[in-house]
């Protein structure tokens, strides 16, 4: 795919997916079917046909915060999360998944301890941490997988 290739975003609100010249990635982009922001620098929280469609269909990488409401660190991580959201969009799409709500998810991808962190590139998982971190340990960390 050249720079200039369109690419495509599933869009945050109605999962729609919008064909986007990487170039308006910083133009505060609309759905064309909802008109949403493609972006509003939060986590969105995903069942297993949402995550399959955002980790199939858009182009940037997603990253997933597999987690679960009676998990201390995964409530103290969940600010964080939502801070490095900020900080990595348009560039990462970031996902919630509760591993509660989406057991089957847990297991196809092996999630043993949580919060795990898995970060997704062209539908593949590319890299994978365990544990809490601060934003810019988030941020730092997919950073330094791209």
């Amino acid at each position: 795919m050249l720079v200039t290739d369109p690419i495509h975003i599933v869009c945050p609100a109605c999962d729609a997916v919008n064909r986007l010249a990487p170039a308006r990635l910083l133009d505060k982009p609309v759905c064309g079917k909802c008109a949403a922001p493609l972006f509003n620098g939060r986590p969105l929280d995903a069942n297993v046909e949402r995550f399959n469609k955002h980790i199939a269909r858009n182009d940037i990488p997603v990253l997933v915060d597999f987690w679960a409401e009676w998990c201390g660190p995964c409530k103290m991580m969940a600010p964080a999360y939502a801070q490095a959201a900020s900080r990595l969009e348009p560039r990462v799409r970031l996902l919630k998944v509760d591993t509660e709500r989406a057991q089957a998810l847990s297991s196809q991808f092996g999630i043993r301890s949580i919060p795990t962190l898995a970060l997704f590139r062209g539908g593949r998982e590319v890299a994978r941490q365990a544990g809490a971190m601060d934003a810019g340990n988030i941020v730092a960390w997919v950073q330094s997988q791209l």
